[in-house]
């Protein structure tokens, strides 16, 4: 019953030992890839957890001779660790001059592989307070001197360079190898004296606490950059197996403990233990939840309080210099740097350019770099936020390594985070140490990659927004220069049209205006300024004079009919000159906003409000530009008359259709709308609804005949009372 007892206890540390390296090495094997430092690591932890293993087994075999085999196996495996703890070593710090001195212990570890499996090396089993342990043979004692000088080369090994980097990343790395991988190996090491004679614990049983510690950097830190991303889920499922297990050797303790008291139920105290471990598991698991909620994700909700905070100012902000000071504020503030620079690139110079906290850009050479810098290939191959430890094991060649090192050591950064915007590295985020030595977790990486992203698109925003203040400067200074001659230049505008006359009555029309133009403008003329001058004749004539009011109202009336038939005369003569240029590439959003500037005083004292929705990708149309915009003209121009002086919404919309390979434009009011005994007329020429004076009647005939130059159609519905829809269909090449 004692050694029963005995065995029952003295296996729960290895196992636990066992499992834990053995989950190290599959992590290892399974994320890490193909790389040396990791496969290494992978075969270092799992000869730990054969040893742990072994060291249970030979606990619980009830033949020896079955016992002995499993254990001298196990050492013919676990004598190869001497020379893979020190290539990990080497690989791990990047010593490549004492290759030697690996093949020297290979050799040795060759040698004892062949006297593992006679008594040389293991010659029986001996019984201890704590428990049964392999009895050591002549070559064992040679063995224990080699482990101990490899341990302590290792661990001196990575003290050094723990003490020369200066890079806190790299320091904090070797650190947890230090103190997780290197205790570990220092208390398995110390399994050799039980085996040698002595009657100590084997304090390799204890080396699942160090290899916890160890797992705790790997996942936290990722410390062999196996891209072991936390998740909530994993770290909970890995929680209940080692509770399980955990609550599985309690009870086999109190098992064994309950058959040592000689009792004729050995179930009934299980049962009753698993019972109580059923209803104490649900809370002391929410316990060691809320435990590691804190240890791996602590500031994660800040974290995302942050984000939407940020998101929240980012989304205000139309200047760059606004964006680059939220940005790097946020980052100084929340993660506690010592240094933070933004490297934006500059479409003008097409190098990054540095600026700090301040916004003003740092005139610094070594900072400033152009896409053509190994750095910035390897971030857009990467596409993930950079250490120097990561640069050091990549598969880059020495000069591109030094070349990124040296740079990064010149910004003085540890951390180097890109901005990408539709594909493309438009910036880059800078970081130096945090300034309680910590390292950048997952999390932050995560926070990082989230601001740079949502800052790369603000400043994405901030750049198009200063380009279009620019340029909506340039156009109203234009339009200010353009403003005292705007009837002049749509004049002159008119005159490039093409032909639009297609129709023999409007040929004979404008063959007819075309001769009679001057006849008619010079007695027109003549005209009106006789009726001024005897307008302002008369208004000079005594009040008393009982006719004078009706004959000043005769005669304004008379002047305003000499307007309007001037004003036909010269409609109609724009519409006679013809021109062959219908081949220049049109923007319709263009043409549409120019017309939108022409008509702005008619309807910017009024409560009409225009509605735009223009396709942002919409390709030109084959025509001539005056023509489409005078067509845009005549159809806003009628959906304003339309609206009146009261209340309206006026709808205009572009969009592109690959089936004809056209381009469409959409204007809806929301006026009175046409009376259908009036929609087959009103693209006839000098046909009008409108009252006596208020239209010629060829504003919608001349833009229907533009449109069938351009090889379109317009097309037109109306509701009475609720608006009109004018829909004009465009190809983009000229259809003959």
């Amino acid at each position: 019953m004692d050694s029963l007892q005995v065995s029952s206890i003295s296996v729960i540390p290895p196992v636990l030992g066992f499992f834990v390296l053995i989950g190290l090495s599959l992590l290892s094997i399974l994320r890490g890839g193909r790389k040396a430092t990791n496969i290494l690591f992978a075969a270092i932890c799992f000869m730990g957890a054969l040893i742990n293993a072994d060291v249970a087994l030979v606990n619980v075999i009830p033949d020896k001779d079955l016992a002995i085999k499993v254990d001298r196996f196990t050492y013919m495996v676990f004598v190869f660790s001497l020379p893979i703890y020190i290539q990990f070593v080497h690989y791990f710090l990047g010593i490549s001059r004492r290759r030697w001195l690996e093949y020297v212990a290979y050799g040795f570890s060759a040698i004892f592989f062949v006297l593992t499996p006679t008594d040389l090396f293991i010659k029986g089993f001996a019984r201890f307070d704590f428990g049964i342990i392999a009895q050591a043979g002549m070559a064992f004692h040679f063995f224990t001197v080699l482990v101990s000088f490899t341990v302590c080369y290792c661990l001196y090994t990575l003290f050094i360079g723990m003490k020369k980097t200066l890079d806190n990343q790299k320091k904090n790395r070797i650190k947890y190898i230090l103190w997780g991988l290197g205790l570990s190996s220092f208390l398995i090491s110390l399994n050799i004296l039980p085996v040698s004679g002595f009657n100590v614990y084997p304090m390799g049983n204890l080396s699942f606490i160090p290899a916890i510690v160890l797992a705790f950097g790997v996942l936290k830190y990722d410390l062999l950059d196996m891209g072991a991303v936390i998740r909530r889920g994993t770290i909970y499922f890995l929680l209940t197996i080692v509770l399980t297990l955990f609550y599985v050797m309690i009870i086999a303790f109190f098992n064994a403990l309950f058959i040592r008291t000689g009792q004729t139920h050995p179930l009934l105290l299980p049962f009753v233990l698993s019972l109580v471990m059923v209803i104490l598991f649900n809370p002391i698991r929410k316990k060691v939840r809320i435990f590691i909620d804190r240890l791996f994700f602590r500031g994660k909700y800040d974290y995302q309080r942050l984000l939407k905070e940020v998101s929240a100012q980012m989304t205000t902000l139309l200047r760059i210099d606004e964006v680059t000071e939220l940005l790097l504020k946020s980052v100084a503030a929340t993660l506690q740097t010592d240094h933070v620079e933004l490297m934006i690139f500059d479409e003008k110079s097409s190098r990054f350019q540095a600026r700090k906290l301040e916004g003003s850009v740092v005139d610094n050479s070594l900072g400033e770099i152009g896409r053509q810098h190994p750095l910035v290939a390897y971030l857009e191959e990467v596409r993930k936020p950079l250490h120097m430890a990561l640069v050091e094991r990549s598969g880059l060649s020495d000069q591109e390594k030094g070349a990124i090192i040296d740079l990064v050591r010149a910004w003085k950064s540890s951390l180097v985070v890109p901005m990408y915007s539709k594909g493309k590295l438009i910036g880059i985020l800078a970081l130096g140490q945090k300034k309680s030595g910590e390292l950048f977790v997952h999390e932050d990486m995560e926070l990082l990659s989230t601001l740079a992203n949502q800052s790369a698109t603000a400043l994405d925003n901030a750049k198009m927004y200063g380009e279009l203040e620019k340029l909506n400067q340039d156009l109203e200074r234009k339009v200010e220069e353009r403003t005292a001659d705007l009837r002049q230049a749509l004049r002159e505008k008119e005159r490039t049209q093409q032909q639009l006359i297609q129709s023999e009555s409007l040929a004979a029309i404008g063959q007819l205006v075309a001769g009679t133009a001057h006849e008619l403008n010079n007695p027109l003329a003549s005209a009106a300024s006789l009726l001024q001058n005897s307008t302002e004749t008369i208004s000079d004539w005594p009040e008393t004079f009982k006719e004078r009011e009706d004959v000043i109202d005769d005669l304004t009336f008379s002047l305003k009919e000499l307007k309007r038939a001037g004003d036909i005369v010269k409609s109609l003569l724009g519409l006679s000159r013809q021109t062959q240029t219908y081949v220049e590439p049109v923007n319709i959003n263009v043409a549409i906003d120019d017309a939108l500037r022409v008509l702005h005083n008619q309807f910017k004292t009024l409560p009409i409000s225009i509605e735009k929705n223009y396709e942002e990708a919409l390709p030109p149309v084959e025509g001539n530009f005056a023509n489409l915009g005078q067509v845009f003209i005549n159809i806003i121009k009628n959906a304003l008359q339309s609206l009146g002086e009261g209340k309206g919404v006026i709808y205009l919309k572009t969009s592109y259709r690959r089936e004809t390979d056209s381009v469409f434009f959409e204007c809806r009011d929301t006026g009175e709308g046409i009376p259908a005994v009036h929609i087959k007329d009103i693209f006839k020429p000098f046909y009008t609804s409108k009252p006596v004076g208020k239209g010629t009647g060829l504003g919608l005939y001349i833009s229907h005949e533009i449109i069938k130059r351009h090889g379109g159609d317009v097309s037109v519905s109306t509701e009475q009372g609720k608006g009109s829809v004018f829909v004009i269909e465009l190809p983009c090449r000229r259809r003959e």
